[in-house]
Order: C-alpha cells, then sequence, then structure tokens
C-alpha cells in the first residue's frame, strides 16, 4: 500500500480511505519512539506474520539515542515446544483433508508457558520492553503497543516463506499453511485481540517496517466509532485463478498488470479485508476485525445479538472475462458447517451478473429426472481416471445477460460459466467450496486442484431440478415504489437466504433509511455517486465499488453525478431473523 494518497480520477479506487482530523496518524520511528519513551514498562503486541526483529531493533536504537536504556525480552521464548503445540492444534486440522479443518476452541494462552516469565526488571532511565505475538499476556502493567497486520500482506509473506504459522519453527507448504492460518491462528490471534482491543494504547500498521506509521489508541477508537455511525469502504484485494479473467485487469487501475489474471476481488470478503485511515496525508491501514469487536452494535444495528463480532454479508467480484469455467460445486446447509468446520453461519450465494461477453452462461440446478447415484459414479471415475465429466448431461445452463440474478442457496450446484463478471452476495463463509468437477486443470501450481465429491453429495438438494429451478432460484425484480426520478425494485431471495436485496434505479438522488440494519451497496450501472449520511459525512463512489452504510448511520442520500441513470444494489438482513 502506498504511503500517502494516490490521484485517482474518476475511477475504481484499490485504496479507498476514511479521513481523519489533521495530526492524528504519525509515520517513522523518532516519533513514536518520542511517544513511548516516558513509559519505564511497554508491550509490544502483534499479529502473527509481523517482522518484529527489524521493528523492535531500530525502536530499541532510537530509544537509546534519547538516553534511556532499554532492557528487551522476546516473548517467543517462552512458547511452549513446538510437539506440544501441534498436539494442542492437532484435532482443528482436520487430518488428511488439503483443505478443511474445524475453527479453534482454544486461547492464544495455550500456546505459551507464561509461568516462565520473568519479572519486570529495569533500573533507573531503563525502558522495560517486551515484544512477540500475544506479549500482552505476560501480565505486566505498562503501554500497550500493537502493530496489526492486514491478511493479504500476511498471505503475500507466507508464500515467500518468510514467516511460519504460530508456534511453527519452519514454512510449510502455502496451502497447508492457510488452512492452519484460518482454522487455528486467525481464530485464537482474533480472539486475543478482541479481548486488548478497548485497551490498546499505540496501534502500528505492520506492512511497512521500513516506514513505521502508527495512531495512538484513543484516536484510532474515536476514528472508528466515528466510521461507524456513517459510512466506509474497505480495501479490496485481487487474487489469479486457475479459471480467473481479464475484466478487473482491465478496467481497474493499480493492479499489477503482470498478473496472469484475476479471478476474485474480495470486495468485502472481511475476516481478510482492512480498513484505511488518512490524516495529514498519512495512510495506515488495520484489519476489519477491529471495528467489529469495538462498534458491533453501531454497524448491525438491531442484528447485533445475534452475529456479534461477526460481520454477516459478503461481496466479491468473480471474473471468467476470457477464462474459464468455475468449478461444478455446492456450499453446506448450516447444520452440516456447523458439525464439521465449527462455523455459525454457512454460504448462503447468490449471482448478481455485472458484465457479460460473447456466449456467457451460467450452471445452475439439476437436469429433470437425473439420478443421484448415477452423477456420483460419473463423478468418481471422471476423477479416478482423470476424464471429461459430461457436465451437460446433468446440469442446467443458461445464457447470462447483465442484472441477471441467480439464487445459490445451500445445497444447489452452480458455477459461473466463463465470459462472466459475476458480483456474488453471500452470507460471510468463503472457502468452503464443495468441488465436484474442475475441468481436468490444475491450480496456478501446477497440482490437480482438490475434489470434495462425498462432501458435495452430502449437502447436494437434488429437487433442485428442472422447472423447480426457474419457480425458485432465477430471481425476477418486482417493482415496489417509483416517481417520475426512481424506481426501486425487490430482488426477491430465496427462503434459504438470511438476506434481502434491493435495486434502486435513479436520475438525480434517493433518499434511503436503514432501518437499523447494516447496508451492503455496489454502483453496478453508471459513473459515479455521492453519499451524504445524516451524520453528515460525504463520500463518492464509482462503478463496481462495493460500500457499506452501517445500522446506526440511520439515513443517507445518494446522489447521481452524471446525467444517465445510475443503478445500485443493496442487500441487508432479513427482520425474521432477529
Amino acid at each position: 500500500m502506498p504511503g500517502s494518497p494516490e490521484k485517482i480520477t474518476g475511477s475504481y479506487n484499490i485504496y479507498p480511505f476514511t479521513k481523519l482530523a489533521d495530526g492524528i496518524i504519525f509515520k517513522g520511528y523518532k516519533s513514536v519512539a518520542e511517544y513511548i519513551c516516558q513509559y519505564e514498562t511497554i508491550i509490544v503486541d502483534g499479529y502473527q506474520g509481523v517482522f518484529f526483529e527489524p521493528l523492535i531493533e531500530t525502536l530499541s536504537s532510537e530509544l537509546t539515542a534519547k538516553g534511556t536504556q532499554v532492557n528487551v525480552v522476546d516473548f517467543s521464548r517462552f512458547l511452549k515446544p513446538e510437539s506440544q503445540i501441534s498436539s494442542l492444534i492437532e484435532p482443528y486440522l482436520g487430518g488428511d483433508d488439503p483443505l478443511f479443518g474445524r475453527r479453534a476452541e482454544i486461547d492464544l494462552s495455550g500456546f505459551f508457558e507464561t509461568d516462565k516469565l520473568p519479572e519486570v526488571n529495569g533500573g533507573r532511565n531503563c525502558v522495560n520492553l517486551i515484544y512477540g505475538t500475544g506479549s500482552a499476556l505476560c501480565g505486566w502493567e505498562g503501554l500497550l503497543v500493537y502493530i496489526d497486520l492486514p491478511k493479504n500482506e500476511l498471505q503475500y509473506r507466507a508464500r515467500a516463506g518468510s514467516i511460519t504459522n504460530l508456534g511453527a519453527s519452519e514454512a510449510q507448504d502455502i496451502k497447508m499453511m492457510y488452512k492452519r492460518f484460518y482454522f487455528v491462528d486467525w481464530v485464537v490471534l482474533n480472539r486475543h485481540k478482541q479481548i486488548i482491543a478497548d485497551k490498546i494504547d499505540v496501534l502500528i500498521d505492520g506492512q511497512n517496517p521500513d516506514n513505521l506509521v502508527w495512531i495512538r489508541g484513543n484516536d484510532f477508537r474515536e476514528g472508528l466509532r466515528m466510521i461507524s455511525r456513517n459510512v466506509f469502504r474497505v480495501r479490496p484485494w485481487f487474487e489469479p485463478g486457475p479459471w480467473g479473467g481479464q475484466w478487473i485487469k482491465n478496467r481497474i487501475p493499480g493492479l499489477n498488470r503482470d498478473a496472469v489474471n484475476y479471478a476474485w476481488s474480495f470486495e468485502l470478503i472481511v475476516p481478510e479485508n482492512g480498513l484505511i485511515l488518512e490524516s495529514s496525508g498519512i495512510l495506515l491501514e488495520f484489519s476489519f476485525d477491529f471495528m467489529m469487536f469495538l462498534n458491533s452494535g453501531n454497524v448491525l444495528g438491531k442484528h447485533s445479538d445475534r452475529y456479534g463480532s461477526v460481520f454477516p454479508i459478503r461481496f466479491d467480484f468473480l471474473d471468467t472475462f476470457d477464462g474459464g469455467n468455475l468449478s461444478v460445486q455446492c456450499h453446506p446447509h448450516l447444520e452440516y458447517i456447523r458439525e464439521n468446520f465449527g462455523e455459525e453461519i454457512t454460504q448462503e450465494e447468490a449471482y448478481y451478473i455485472l458484465d457479460t461477453k460473447d456466449d456467457a452462461r451460467c450452471y445452475l440446478g439439476f437436469r429433470e429426472g437425473i439420478n443421484p447415484e448415477e452423477f456420483r459414479q460419473a463423478l468418481i471415475k471422471s476423477r479416478d481416471c482423470n476424464e471429461e465429466f459430461s457436465v451437460d448431461n446433468f446440469v442446467l445452463s443458461r445464457s447470462t445477460a447483465k442484472h441477471d440474478f441467480y439464487l445459490i442457496p445451500p445445497g444447489t450446484i452452480h458455477g459461473s460459466g466463463r465470459n462472466n463478471v459475476v458480483l456474488e452476495i453471500s452470507t460471510t463463509p468463503y472457502i468452503f467450496t464443495f468441488k465436484m468437477y474442475d475441468w481436468l486443470r490444475a491450480d496456478l501450481d501446477g497440482r490437480p486442484r482438490a475434489l470434495n465429491i462425498e462432501r458435495a453429495m452430502d449437502n447436494l438438494n437434488f429437487d433442485r431440478q428442472g422447472k423447480t429451478v426457474d419457480d425458485e432460484l432465477v430471481s425476477l425484480p418486482v417493482l415496489l415504489e417509483e416517481n417520475s426520478d426512481w424506481q426501486l425494485y425487490e430482488l426477491p431471495t430465496h427462503a434459504g437466504h438470511s438476506y434481502k436485496v434491493l435495486r434502486y434505479h435513479f436520475i438525480s438522488r434517493i433518499n434511503i433509511s436503514t432501518n437499523d440494519t447494516c447496508q451492503v451497496l455496489n454502483l453496478v450501472q453508471g459513473t459515479s455517486i455521492s453519499l451524504r449520511t445524516m451524520n453528515g459525512m460525504v463520500r463518492t463512489f464509482h462503478y463496481a465499488e462495493t460500500f457499506v452504510v452501517p445500522a446506526a448511520a440511520k439515513s443517507y442520500t445518494l446522489l447521481n453525478q452524471s446525467d444517465k441513470t445510475a443503478i445500485v444494489v443493496i442487500a441487508f438482513l432479513k427482520d425474521e431473523l432477529v
């Protein structure tokens, strides 16, 4: 991420930020050393993947230059032996399953032998500084510094082999590392982060250890409180994939043009997104988790008791322009994902077709009268013999057009075909895709992609076939209200979806109430719009950008900034789930 805002002229911004007052975010080791040198005890905690050693070395040098002796303690010395940690986490790693484990039910303290910690041992003009992931567990009283790391940066470091999993001595295959991150490390570290979120005195963005960026804890929390009552857009990030296309690369400025493709845009997959703050021309990013730990009530309104610190709605793009078909896949039912993976909500998806070209198609539902066992045997034969599977013999497909809307409740067989850009609207979990057939292709690392035929068979709904697909899974817009300037449509979702979807078409402006719900929007047609909240914040959003209006905003106005009709899609939780 750049250190300061880049000039964006009227198009999608890959580094969106919220502006705070000037003089709140600071840059450089000298400034943070000046601030913390007054304290006798300093605890520097942080996320897994932070490069602690060079950071602490430079910070200690700055403190020493001020005439302060520094007694440095590395908290990682008190990790339990790796064999004990391996035994601790083994129940959550899913054995030989290459993709899935179970959300850890352990705490970060279980990784450490804190009884071996020394007492604070300083002297006159001496600063006691303990550092490392989990160091807030030390029991010392002092200034609490937290170094955060966005998960996209963490994964880049993991792929480069420059970091390890929590408590591991060496980096592993990236797929195994990711599984351990998702089911163990991130769960445990987020639980710890939530406990200390309101106690942090200094928050540091750990992306660039050569150029430290930081904010005082009280200013950070006040900034989040302000954002949670207005509007925000997370920092999206982009990933290539074996079926990925060229639309994102060609339409979104600022991305690495050397990437083979971009299959996904993580528009709002908040377990992995960050939020960016700006003050005096300095940018600071932090993980979105903090927003929910500190302001869940403001963000989710009447749904906060149900979801707590979990943000329940997900938006992302699937790009297959000049790419390939997605795998033939389905997602788990709620009972299955709870029992097998420890998740509280499941993937209730829908495809909103943002753009198409040529003969774009979408696979959705079964053909009338198929035999489930015949289907299963054909999949197994394809997998075991590396033979093509006759998808069209079993699965329905249909031509797609801009603004089509297809419903994919759990257990529905589906997959986007090539030459689509899909705005995928879903509930938050995002890795629980059971692939049945993947067109015999390899992953980007050259290895076969893992298939999950048996898991899929445990979840597939074979009643979703033939005419039932048209009746229940193809959503047709229903006009709810209109006047000379705008129309409001409902895009009906399935009974198995926990969210509703609306679509506004407007020429000049519309006024919208949140009704005490969090609303997620995307500008699916038009050049740009501005949004003004009741609390006075004004933001501009461009075509294809996703943004969030928290429940506490209460109401907001959208202003079309062009002379052509703008269209926004809005998703929010159904009231009946309260």
